[in-house]
């Protein structure tokens, strides 16, 4: 094996598409295979958010002034956020069976795969990209939440540093307690801050997940491209039907993981569609208000970062979708392109079977009803503009 390879396998330290940030955040919930105490862990967690929706709708609710709507849309941003974020726990724990099946199966490829140098290679090289990936978007959600609960707070004290402002907590919320004085405030403040950071980097660990899915399913068809090389009587002295035998088994084992990646992130994707819609249009709505006022700068600095992030959000679900698409869809061209006129024509027949299968597009949809595509993102982001417009006209 050659030298290069080698210091690919140190460099990704394992033999797994699943990046370590990615195992640690499941190992955390509780939905690692065979994890220690995954029950235990899984329902401090769950309760621990429900517990934070709680005191957020309480606020909403307390709150609620159709002549003020900055006030309500401010709280309600974050609070369906963290919604969205439950329902997503929720979805990964009922199908976590079905996570299970999925990463044994690419266990299994990578067991495969270390067999052929040129196989090993491709799949390290989708898994380094897997890790770079998911890395970024975790960073990108922790400087949400540093700038949305730190930097408002620190920039508003610096504007009004000679004045006496009313002390708030980046998270609205209603508690059954006085936490306006010291160290009360500092405590829950402190506590919001680490929560938020957790969820936060959980969902884009539950992104990076689905993004790490899909370049593993790309890796598969990748060495299956490579596998049509090999079809050609006239230059290799391995069987044909051998190779389209392989082929097949191959093919079959990339529709089994899609079809489970789909049933695994389906429903979340739906809840994105719709989540994701309403939390840019609020958090876009309160940008547009603010712009020009004195407390601008304040709401740019908190919010910008946070639109960020959950525009990122959708275009990943999105993009992944479209990825997967365009790429099962090579899997044909890649057929008619090799050698098949040089098989006899049974091996010609099976090849034309594998033709025909591979024309039906592998793809991830929103609760069964469309296909995730970057036209689709298009759509939420059109969609939460015209809702923008409309409050702003409201308001």
């Amino acid at each position: 094996m050659s030298s290069t390879l080698k210091l690919d396998r140190n460099s990704i330290g394992r033999m797994s598409t699943i990046s370590e940030s990615v195992e640690v955040g499941l190992r955390f919930i509780g939905m690692w295979p065979n994890c220690t105490y995954a029950n235990i862990n899984w329902w401090t967690y769950i309760l621990s958010v429900a517990i934070m929706q709680y005191f957020q709708y309480s606020y909403i609710l307390q709150h609620f002034d159709i002549s003020d709507l900055s006030v309500t849309i401010d709280g309600l941003s974050i609070t369906l956020g963290y919604s969205l974020s439950l329902l997503k726990l929720i979805n990964l724990w009922f199908n976590r069976r079905k996570l299970y099946v999925i990463l044994d199966a690419m266990d299994k490829d990578w067991t495969d795969g270390i067999a052929v140098d040129s196989d090993i290679s491709m799949m390290i090289r989708h898994a380094n990209l897997s890790r770079q990936l998911s890395n970024a978007m975790i960073m990108t959600n922790a400087l949400a939440v540093f700038f949305y609960t730190i930097g408002g707070p620190i920039l508003r004290s610096m504007i009004y540093k000679n004045e006496e402002t009313k002390r708030e907590l980046p998270i609205k919320m209603e508690f059954p307690f006085n936490v306006d004085n010291s160290p009360v405030f500092e405590l829950v403040l402190v506590a919001q801050l680490f929560h938020d950071l957790s969820v936060a980097c959980i969902i884009a660990m539950l992104n990076s997940l689905l993004v790490t899915l899909v370049l593993h399913v790309s890796g598969q068809i990748d060495i299956m491209l490579q596998g049509f090389l090999e079809i050609s009587a006239k230059k290799h002295a391995r069987s044909s039907l051998a190779t389209i035998k392989i082929l097949i088994n191959r093919h079959q084992r990339i529709i089994d993981l899609a079809e489970n990646i789909e049933d695994l992130f389906s429903n979340v994707a739906l809840l994105q569609f719709i989540w994701n819609t309403l939390v840019i249009c609020c958090i876009g709505f309160l940008l547009v208000i603010s712009i020009g006022t004195e407390e601008g700068a304040t709401v740019i600095t908190k919010s910008l970062i946070f639109y960020v992030a959950i525009a990122l959000e959708a275009f990943v679900f999105c993009y992944a979708g479209e990825y997967l698409s365009a790429k099962s869809k090579s899997i044909s061209d890649a057929a008619y392109e090799c050698f098949w006129y040089d098989l006899t024509p049974s091996e010609s027949r099976i090849l034309m079977f594998l033709m025909l299968r591979a024309q039906k597009r592998l793809t991830i949809t929103a609760g069964k009803i469309t296909d995730l595509s970057l036209e689709g993102f298009t759509t939420i982001m059109k969609s939460s503009a015209s809702y923008i417009s409309v409050l702003c006209a409201f308001y």
